[in-house]
């Protein structure tokens, strides 16, 4: 798996699984806030399973 997310890409990506999860795990959202587990996997592996379809990279072009 070539990484096709970068380095802003992924921080975002954790900041807003992790708030979800928080959210989720503390009863102020209901279940569908365990989906932040997705963005939390995808930013700290660098590889996005839905870019691949469409071609986009947010990683710095060498």
């Amino acid at each position: 798996m070539k990484a096709n997310v970068g380095g802003l890409d992924r921080a975002a990506r954790i900041t807003a699984g992790v708030t979800l999860v928080a959210l989720a795990a503390t009863g102020t959202v209901g279940v569908w806030g365990w989906i932040g587990l997705v963005p939390i996997a995808t930013g700290l592996s660098g590889w996005c399973p839905a870019y691949l379809p469409f071609g986009i990279t947010t990683c710095k072009m060498k």
